[in-house]
């Protein structure tokens, strides 16, 4: 071996020895919490910069300083982050959204508080803990991963630590002190960051945003471990440390060479991007928070002062309106997070890559350096460069369609880091570009009236995609992805929609932003600016316009007005509170003045009762008939009636005599299904008539839910086909079947709390190409739904109300087949009754129905033919007196 080969190979085991560090920490908080900590960057720069504060400004000695630093304030730090950030999360269910973004929030404050501390330039006095050689940090690794493996494996603590990670109440149950386990994961995870920064701090530079976002970048070490194998963690640790080591010998020539250095210098950046949008995905669950209560609208009186407000640095002059002139370009870009994030409910971490995209293209444009076209006027080139970054919003929105919580995260963030280091750090791309500003709007009062006009077409392009048709079903998609489907939303259309739109509005912004400063700046669109953008947005209100244009104008001021890092304290701190008010600072206040605020029930005097009994006398309590949903025979109008005559228990239907034989409408035939080792079905066939209700029933773990995912287009089956009225639709998505006449509902329930019962019946409706416009008012009326109900938010009605709404949602579609997956659940007897003769009312329509369920009593009642599963295979099916009689003499021996 050269000296050359061995001298780099030593230098990249000091790097993957660091960045192997930073995925055992991330990994162990991971496991013991469920919570990527984004803030392990921002940990190992306040220890780095701690450390050096004790040993360079105030003389201690280096180990006593390293020990401080490393055995007190770094494992500290993890546990009051625990204590006082994250256990109140998981005491209130552990909502994945709102624990990702406080970890982000974490990050956020400990930059800008590190920033008004040390302030924001670079320091290279950082002490040295241990040599330059990586023996001794190499020694370090092994040492810590095989102890991790070792406690976790073979001690009672490392059971612990699985129990509370694959469920965290049901540990709780066990006798295991989950705020231990975590509160220790926390503790180790945050000793790893610390450790990681004082040994990388001497060789990089030591600044709060270059560290913190140089230690995330290796963050691909531990997904490409898929957050749990130590070891290949360290292997690929020191594998990508070494490689990029070794490729800084290569001096590429051509044109792609500085493309090829920025690769090879970059290596973990390239890591990320292939860990993030290649490998399968990790933390599956919904990780945008979703509105408890529907969005209250904005009183015009808070648009006045908005608008008073943003007219008002028209009188202002000099240093004042040159700061002002940042506000209505930053709220556009914070408008592409409303759209994407708050509408959609999709996380977008690199919305800052797609401004700076947006002004880079701009400046390029109108200097005539973009490839391929020529120089054209300033206004013209930033429309010609909104068009061209949109498509572009498809490098997050096309990882969006399989993804969704962490694993969009951290695509999203891995986009942000490739557009910042190999485009936005090239000088061949950004060095000499100036910006001007377009002809007649050179001033700074001429081009904030420019700005003006622009923002008030971005707020116009938001609200569109929140209203109406296209609004409706990005709040549905948002508040229910799987319900959304069902209804026949296509959500992966859907959400490339949001992304596009978001890049759109956020080029828009980053072009306006650079003409504005009259420069392209790269670090103005780095990817820790776009954590504290999205940061911004979600804490001040995700879904409200409103909230995007007071995001703007208080990041724009604390930093033209207070000491650098004031904004990103400030966020932060909202941001760590985000579980306290989800809906944003001022849904919590309004939430608050409601309970304040005393209520008394109106009371009308004996001369006033009487007066209204004159004006408004009471109409007979005759029974109105309630039209006929699309489609229906006439004897749907009965199924309102049925509704109130619920009190009655309902009739047997096993012992009638059976109606003529139909063709099957909805028919599987010998489906397979397969969970790993496990098979879910067995050869499964099924018809499903119209006009007659089919029962699946069966002990847990028998299939029935594959059986009705594989129905419903939710999961495709390993082998065998689904037949709808003779077309084969096997390969369907969800939402297609939905649109082709098959409509379902969920054992939990699938409505969209944000919108009002009916706005969700609408939706159904609408994604169902029902051409009607009557037909969602028959529907409410057929459930029941056509008072004063109508009008409430979904969140919060009662179980049996809302699963009459998402019944509604289902039948506003015109099925003719319908799936209901334990559709008793949660409802008492009465309920019960009254959903039995609603259900059998349907049927005598003429819709197929098919009904997974629990209850036999239901059933008994309900069904014309009941087919009972075990194993993944049917093994009884006939009227279900005869089937359930044999049933129960079975369970009796």
């Amino acid at each position: 071996m050269s000296s050359l080969t061995y001298d780099l190979t030593l230098a990249g085991l000091s790097v993957g020895s660091a960045a192997a560090l930073t995925g055992i920490g991330l990994i162990v908080t991971y496991r013991a919490t469920g919570v990527l900590n984004f803030a392990h960057g921002a940990i190992a720069m306040v220890c780095a910069y701690v450390l050096r504060q004790c040993v360079v400004e105030w003389g201690w000695p280096l180990w006593l300083a390293a020990a401080v630093t490393l055995l007190v304030l770094a494992p500290g730090l993890g546990v009051v982050l625990e204590r006082f950030v994250f256990r109140p999360l998981a005491v209130l269910g552990g909502d994945p959204a709102q624990t990702l973004v406080a970890s982000i929030g974490v990050f956020v404050l400990l930059v800008g508080g590190a920033a008004l501390l040390w302030g924001q330039g670079a320091r290279d006095d950082a002490p040295e803990l241990v040599p330059d050689e990586p023996w001794g940090q190499l020694a370090v690794v092994l040492v810590l991963s095989a102890g991790v493996a070792a406690v976790v494996r073979w001690t009672r603590f490392g059971r612990e630590l699985r129990a509370v990670v694959d469920d965290r109440q049901l540990a709780v149950l066990g006798g295991i002190d989950a705020d231990r386990v975590a509160a220790a994961g926390w503790a180790f995870g945050s000793f790893t960051a610390g450790l990681t920064g004082v040994l990388l701090a001497p060789y990089v530079r030591l600044d709060p945003y270059g560290l913190s976002l140089l230690v995330m970048e290796v963050v691909a070490v531990a997904v490409a471990a898929r957050m749990r194998s130590l070891p290949v963690a360290v292997v690929v640790a020191l594998g990508i440390g070494v490689a990029q080591s070794q490729l800084t010998r290569l001096h590429p020539s051509g044109w792609g060479a500085p493309l090829l250095q920025t690769a090879g210098t970059n290596l973990f950046v390239v890591a990320l991007l292939v860990a993030a949008l290649v490998l399968p995905g990790v933390g599956t669950r919904d990780a945008l928070p979703r509105t408890a209560t529907a969005r209250v609208a904005t009183p015009p009186g808070a648009w006045i002062v908005a608008a008073v407000l943003f007219l008002l640095p028209l009188g202002f002059a000099g240093r004042d309106l040159h700061t002002s002139i940042q506000v209505p370009a930053l709220a556009v870009v914070l408008l592409s997070l409303v759209v994407v994030t708050g509408r959609g409910g999709q996380i977008s971490l690199g919305q800052a890559a797609y401004a700076g995209l947006g002004a880079l293209f701009t400046a390029l444009l109108a200097a005539g350096r973009f490839p391929g076209l020529p120089a054209v006027p300033e206004l013209a080139a930033l429309v010609v460069a909104v068009v061209l970054v949109a498509p572009l919003g498809l490098l997050t929105g096309w990882p969006a369609i399989g993804r969704r919580g962490l694993a969009l995260a951290l695509a999203t963030f891995a986009v942000g880091v490739g557009v910042s280091r190999f485009v936005f750090d090239q000088p061949h791309a950004t060095s000499g570009l100036s910006l001007g500003r377009p002809a007649g709007f050179d001033g700074d009062r001429a081009y904030y009236v420019l700005e003006l006009l622009l923002l008030a077409l971005a707020l116009l392009a938001a609200h569109a995609l929140r209203r109406g048709r296209t609004g409706r079903a990005l709040a549905a998609m948002r508040d229910h992805e799987a319900g959304a489907q069902a209804a026949g939303v296509r959500v992966p259309s859907l959400k490339l929609l949001a992304f596009v739109a978001g890049a759109a509005l956020a080029a828009l912004g980053g072009g306006m932003l650079g003409m504005g400063l009259r420069a392209f700046d790269p670090a103005a669109y780095d990817p820790v600016r776009g954590l504290l953008w999205f940061a911004a947005v979600v804490v001040l209100g995700a879904d409200s316009t409103l909230g995007a244009l007071g995001a703007a104008a208080l990041l724009v001021g604390l930093d033209a007005g207070a000491r650098g890092g004031v904004a990103a304290a400030l966020i932060g701190v909202l941001a760590v509170l985000v579980g306290r008010f989800p809906g944003g600072p001022y849904e919590a206040l309004r939430t608050a003045a409601e309970r304040l605020r005393p209520h008394r029930a109106p009371a009308l005097t004996p001369a006033g009762a009487r007066a209204r009994g004159l004006l408004r006398p009471t109409p007979p309590r005759a029974a109105r008939t309630a039209p006929v949903p699309t489609g229906a025979t006439a004897t749907g109008a009965t199924a309102r009636a049925a509704y109130h005559r619920s009190s009655r228990p309902p009739a047997p239907r096993g012992t009638s005599t059976p109606s003529a034989p139909t063709s099957p409408l909805l028919t599987a035939r010998r489906l397979h299904a397969h969970y790993g080792g496990f098979t879910a079905l067995d050869g499964v066939d099924l018809d499903v008539s119209p006009g007659r209700i089919t029962a699946v029933v069966g002990p847990n773990g028998a299939g029935k839910s594959t059986l009705f995912h594989c129905l419903a287009g939710t999961l495709r089956p390993a082998r065998g086909e689904v037949r709808l009225g003779g077309r084969e639709i096997t390969a369907l998505p969800a939402h297609a079947r939905t649109r082709l006449g098959v409509a379902r509902t969920f054992q939990q329930l699938a409505v969209f709390p944000s919108l009002t019962v009916a706005e969700n019946v609408r939706v159904g409706a609408e994604q169902g190409r029902v051409a009607d416009p009557g037909a969602v008012e028959r529907t409410l009326r057929l459930l029941g739904l056509d008072g004063p109900v109508r009008a409430l938010p979904a969140a919060g009605l009662p179980t049996g109300t809302l699963r009459r709404v998402e019944l509604a949602r289902a039948l506003a579609g015109a099925p003719r087949v319908l799936l209901l997956d334990e559709p008793a659940a949660g409802l008492d007897t009465t309920e019960v009754a009254a959903l039995a003769r609603v259900l059998k009312a349907l049927a005598d329509d003429g819709t197929a129905l098919l009904v997974v369920e629990h209850d036999l009593d239901l059933v008994a009642g309900l069904a014309d033919i009941v087919h009972v599963m075990t194993a993944g295979r049917i093994v009884a099916s006939g009227p279900p007196g005869r089937v359930l009689d044999a049933l129960g003499s079975a369970a009796g021996r």
